[in-house]
């Protein structure tokens, strides 16, 4: 429900994909935080008309991915938002990767433990 009401408000199309279970409370945290900073990016930055928001709980870990059609060229060593995912997400045991080739848009991929 949370990333139903992020894409709601986003200012471009947002289609969301999570599991119906709830997530243990830190795993399920930074998922959100994952999806609302990567897209406060795309708003700020991108200038994107969509993206897309999914969560997945496979082989004992989840992945959240954030993807969008904007300009690309996110420097995840440039400015705070994208540190501040990595931090969050290595903080569970996990790995943030952004790809971002000029022209194609952003991907933003974090990938941690599942913990019940």
């Amino acid at each position: 429900a949370a990333l139903a009401t992020l894409a709601e408000r986003a200012p471009f199309a947002v289609a969301v994909s999570a599991p119906a279970e709830r997530l243990a409370a830190p795993v399920e945290a930074a998922a959100y935080f994952v999806c609302s900073e990567a897209l406060a990016n795309t708003a700020k930055h991108a200038g994107a008309t969509r993206a897309r928001c999914a969560v997945a709980v496979s082989d004992g870990r989840v992945c959240v991915e954030v993807a969008d059609d904007g300009i690309g060229g996110a420097d995840p060593a440039d400015g705070s938002g994208l540190s501040g995912l990595r931090d969050r997400v290595e903080a569970l045991d996990g790995r943030l990767s952004v790809t971002s080739p000029a022209g194609v848009g952003t991907t933003v991929t974090a990938q941690f433990p599942f913990v019940s």
